[in-house]
């Protein structure tokens, strides 16, 4: 039952992703950023990791196999770290990098985590990347996705650090809360006999999500 309710969520998660944005900021939450303080970062930091179904969507593939609470904190803190290593760095050094190119590449990240899932790698090119390297080095692109879209807000600069770390640190929050729903579930899904060939489909479902958005943040792109 759960794995067939995750599937369901991720093709719904595919079904709408031609009508979301992945980092997008709705006029409300972007005039609160713009005029808010410290919490009002904290906030929409947690509210953006929570409701990113990018972000989301990688992270049920790093976690998909790992059983252990040890490796799924080094998994998870790898990516935390590259995450916010260039949302800081974008922001603050007002380095620009074209956003559907970057979202276009988060979901290549989604694709690679399902491939790597499917044991895609060692069957097709008898090669295994590292999945650490890899998590980070997405982890590096998922913040800069995030920074491209803060770059367009009209933030004053007095304060602007500590209102982009409190931001930083919301998404980290947010990040904990939904890994936590996540591991929940799949702990429950883990101890039922369909586990095994629910886990093929699902993992073909992921991959199939990741390039969609991919499709879809290369055709903004063309278009644009």
């Amino acid at each position: 039952m759960i794995g067939r309710m995750w599937s369901v969520v991720l093709v719904l998660l595919l079904l709408a992703a031609p009508d979301l944005s992945a980092h997008g900021v709705s006029a409300a939450d972007r005039a609160f950023m713009e005029r808010g303080g410290l919490m009002a970062f904290l906030y929409l930091g947690a509210k953006h990791m929570v409701t990113g179904y990018d972000h989301l969507l990688f992270l049920v593939g790093v976690i998909f196999f790992l059983y252990r609470l040890k490796d799924v904190g080094t998994y998870v803190t790898l990516f935390a770290v590259g995450h916010s290593v260039t949302l800081l760095f974008g922001v603050l050094s007002g380095v620009h990098v074209n956003a559907y190119l970057v979202d276009a590449v988060i979901g290549l990240s989604v694709v690679y985590k399902g491939l790597d899932n499917l044991g895609a790698f060692r069957r097709w090119f008898s090669v295994q990347p590292n999945t650490r390297a890899a998590v980070l080095i997405f982890g590096f692109v998922h913040g800069f996705g995030l920074a491209t879209k803060l770059q367009d807000f009209a933030l004053p600069r007095p304060g602007l650090v500590a209102k982009i770390v409190a931001f930083n640190v919301g998404v980290e929050i947010g990040q904990f809360l939904a890994l936590g729903a996540i591991l929940i579930a799949m702990a429950y899904w883990r101890r039922t006999a369909a586990f095994e060939r629910q886990a093929f489909v699902s993992n073909v479902v992921l991959m199939t999500c990741g390039f969609v958005l991919f499709g879809y943040q290369m055709s903004g792109y063309v278009l644009e």
